[in-house]
C-alpha cells in the first residue's frame, strides 16, 4: 500500500525512499519549531501547515503523486513504557519506619502553603520508586496531599489549608523511613491579601473561596519563565503594573515563531543531543516556576498553567502515557498547594497529534486524584472546541472571536473565557497583527456578552522580544484601555456575580444586572442616537463611555421606560445605565 494523505509523518521518515519526497518538497520540515508534534500527524494536517507546500497546490499535488509510488514499510510502535510500581522493599527491613527527619513550620495561614520536608533515602530513583503521601485532618475532615521528591535526599508534602485552627497529618509511604511519620500545625487567619483559590461562582463567574469576587482579565506570556532572571524581573514588574489579574503561561518551554532559543534549564535530566530521562525531572526547573508562580500570588495574579503544548523540539509534547501522567502527578504535587493555580490542560488540544481523545479525560482523573484543592480545569482548543459539558471542565477556554460567547454559556452552562481572540502587535502573522483598537472591541464585546477575556502583545522589538512569548515590556495601546475596563467591570453592583447578557436588539449586544446596571457596546459602529426601550417602573441615570478615549460623560436627567439618547457619532462608544438609588 503506497504513502498518502492518511499517513503518519513519523511512519514516512523512517523509509529512506518516502523520506526523500518529504525533504524535497518541504526542505525545512526537520528543523521546524513544531517537529516534534508534526511527527505524529497526518500528512494531510502538516501538509496543511508548513511553507512552502502550504501555499502551492500544485506541489502538493506532486508531492502525493511521487509519495504514492512508494510502498510502505512496515512500521512496529515501540512498546509502551511500564509504570514503575512502587515496591514494600525499596528500604531493607533494618531501616526503622518514621526515622525520616522532619522539618516543619508550626503555623502557616489560611490558604498558604504548609510543607512537610523529610530527609530520607536517595538510592536508586526516588522519583519513580517512592511514593509518598499525607492525610491532613481537623476533627472528622481529612484531605490527602502527594508528596514529591526534590532532590538530594529531600521529600516534600504540600498542602494548603482552608479552614482556622489545628490540623494533624500523618504520611504514608512505601519506603519505610518516611511512612508514618506525624506531626501537626496551626492555621491562622488569612492575610488581607489572601482569599483562596478561585471557584465557579453562580454558574458562569467566579469567586475566590472566601467569597470575595474576581473579574478575571488575563493576558498571555507563554514562555516568560524561561528567559532568565532579568527579563523575567522585567516582566513582573510590568503585571506589577498592568491591569490583569490571571496570565496564560506554560509550565514547558516553547518552541515557535519569535521563540527559538534554548531555557536556561530544562524540566528533565539529559540534553537535547543526548535525549532525555522523563523518569527524572530536574527539581530546579520547577523550583524556578513555583518561585515565579509565588511572585505572581504575591502581585494578586492567577497562573493559568498550560500542561501540554504543541510547540515543542524537544520532544515534551510526545513523551508517552505513562511519562504523561507522572509528569502531572509531580507537578500537581509541588503546585497544588498554591492558592492561584489554575490548570489548563492544553494550548490547542487538537494540535497534539501525539494525544487521543483518550488523553484528555485521563490526565483529568491524575489531576484530581493529586490535587486536594480542586483547582479550576479547562481545556483550551485551536480549531475544534472540546465538549465543555464534560464533568471535569469547570470552565471553557475558547480559542474564537467573542460573538459566540452568550452561545457557549447557554450550551455549556459554564463561565466563558474567551483566552484567544488574537494579539495586538505587528507581525507578519494575521492572528498576531490586530491594532490595539480591535483588542479592546473584542475584549468589550466578549465582556458584554458575559464572558472573561484575555489580552495579547505581539509586537516585534530588539531580540525579537514579544510579551505574547516572552513577556517584557508592553509597548501596545491596548493594555490602558483594559485598565479602563477593569475599572467599568469593578463598578458593577458588588453583590452582582459579574455580567451577564441581558435582553437585546438584534444589532447591538447588551449585557449586566437586569432592573439594575446595563451596558450596550457598539463596537466599530458610530451611531448618533440610540432608542432604549426598559420595563417601566424603573427610572436610570444614563452614562455615554467613550472606551478608546477613556471617559465617562453623564447624560442630564433621568430616563424610564422607552427614550432616545443623542451619542457621539464615532466608534468605541458604550452607554451605562444604572437604576436611581430607590427605585431599584
Amino acid at each position: 500500500m503506497p504513502y498518502g494523505p492518511q499517513s503518519i509523518l513519523g511512519d514516512v521518515l523512517r523509509n529512506p525512499q518516502a523520506a526523500s519526497v518529504v525533504r524535497t518538497y518541504m526542505p525545512n520540515l526537520e528543523n521546524d519549531s513544531m517537529i516534534s508534534t508534526f511527527l505524529r500527524g497526518r500528512l494531510e494536517r502538516v501538509t496543511a501547515m508548513v511553507q512552502p507546500i502550504r501555499v502551492d497546490p500544485l506541489a502538493c499535488e506532486a508531492f502525493y503523486a511521487e509519495l504514492a509510488t512508494v510502498a510502505e514499510t512496515a512500521v512496529e510502535e515501540p512498546p509502551a513504557e511500564p509504570e514503575t510500581v512502587p515496591s514494600a522493599d525499596y528500604e531493607s527491613a533494618d531501616v526503622p519506619v518514621g526515622s525520616a527527619r522532619l522539618v516543619q513550620r508550626t503555623s502557616v495561614r489560611r490558604w498558604r502553603p504548609f510543607e512537610v520536608e523529610l530527609h530520607g533515602p536517595a538510592h536508586g530513583n526516588p522519583f519513580t520508586e517512592v511514593e509518598l503521601r499525607a492525610e491532613f485532618s481537623q476533627g472528622e475532615r481529612t484531605l490527602t496531599a502527594h508528596g514529591f521528591y526534590d532532590g538530594a535526599g529531600v521529600y516534600r508534602v504540600r498542602f494548603m489549608p482552608d479552614q482556622e485552627g489545628d490540623w494533624a497529618f500523618r504520611t504514608s509511604s512505601n519506603a519505610r523511613s518516611l511512612d508514618g511519620i506525624t506531626g501537626g500545625f496551626t492555621c491562622d487567619p488569612a492575610g488581607p491579601d489572601d482569599h483562596g483559590p478561585v471557584r465557579v461562582h453562580e454558574r458562569f463567574h467566579f469567586r475566590h473561596a472566601d467569597g470575595t469576587r474576581i473579574l478575571p482579565l488575563g493576558t498571555t506570556a507563554y514562555d516568560w519563565t524561561n528567559q532568565g532572571d532579568d527579563l523575567e524581573k522585567q516582566t513582573l514588574q510590568t503585571l506589577a503594573d498592568s491591569p490583569f489579574n490571571k496570565i496564560r503561561m506554560g509550565v514547558f518551554p516553547k518552541s515557535f515563531v519569535y521563540s527559538t532559543g534554548e531555557p536556561p534549564v530544562f524540566p528533565f535530566e539529559g540534553s537535547p543531543e543526548t535525549g532525555w530521562d522523563f523518569q527524572r525531572p530536574n527539581p530546579a526547573y520547577f523550583r524556578h516556576l513555583e518561585e515565579r508562580i509565588e511572585q505572581l500570588g504575591d502581585l494578586g495574579i492567577e497562573a493559568d498553567l498550560i500542561l501540554f503544548h504543541p510547540y515543542d523540539r524537544w520532544g515534551f509534547s510526545d513523551m508517552g502515557p505513562t511519562a504523561d501522567d507522572r509528569y502531572l502527578r509531580y507537578v500537581v504535587a509541588r503546585l497544588a498547594a498554591h492558592a492561584n493555580v489554575w490548570w489548563s490542560l492544553a494550548n490547542e488540544y487538537d494540535l497534539m497529534f501525539s494525544k487521543d481523545a483518550a488523553h484528555w479525560p485521563r490526565s483529568a482523573a491524575v489531576i484530581r486524584e493529586c490535587d486536594p484543592h480542586d483547582h479550576l480545569m479547562s481545556v483550551h482548543n485551536w480549531v475544534e472546541l472540546y465538549d465543555n459539558s464534560v464533568d471535569w471542565v469547570t470552565h471553557s477556554s475558547i480559542q474564537r472571536g467573542p460573538e459566540d460567547t452568550r452561545t457557549w454559556r447557554e450550551q455549556w452552562n459554564k463561565p466563558v473565557a474567551l483566552d484567544e481572540m488574537g494579539y495586538e502587535g505587528d507581525i507578519d502573522w494575521g492572528w498576531g497583527n490586530l491594532t490595539a483598537q480591535e483588542m479592546v472591541r473584542r475584549c468589550w464585546a466578549g465582556v458584554v456578552r458575559g464572558g472573561y477575556v484575555t489580552h495579547g502583545e505581539c509586537y516585534l522589538a530588539d531580540g525579537d522580544i514579544l510579551w505574547w512569548a516572552k513577556g517584557g515590556i508592553l509597548k501596545g495601546e491596548s493594555t490602558s484601555r483594559l485598565a479602563f475596563l477593569r475599572t467599568i467591570l469593578e463598578q458593577t453592583p458588588s453583590d452582582a456575580a459579574g455580567i451577564d447578557p441581558l435582553p437585546a436588539e438584534f444589532d447591538f449586544p447588551v449585557g449586566g444586572v437586569e432592573g439594575r446596571y446595563h451596558l450596550t457596546y457598539f463596537g466599530a459602529a458610530q451611531p448618533g442616537v440610540r432608542s432604549f426601550a426598559l420595563r417601566p417602573g424603573t427610572r436610570y441615570r444614563a452614562e455615554i463611555i467613550d472606551t478608546w478615549n477613556m471617559t465617562v460623560t453623564e447624560v442630564p436627567g433621568s430616563h424610564e421606560g422607552e427614550f432616545t439618547l443623542t451619542l457621539p457619532g464615532r466608534p468605541y462608544i458604550a452607554v451605562r445605565l444604572l437604576a436611581v438609588a430607590g427605585d431599584k
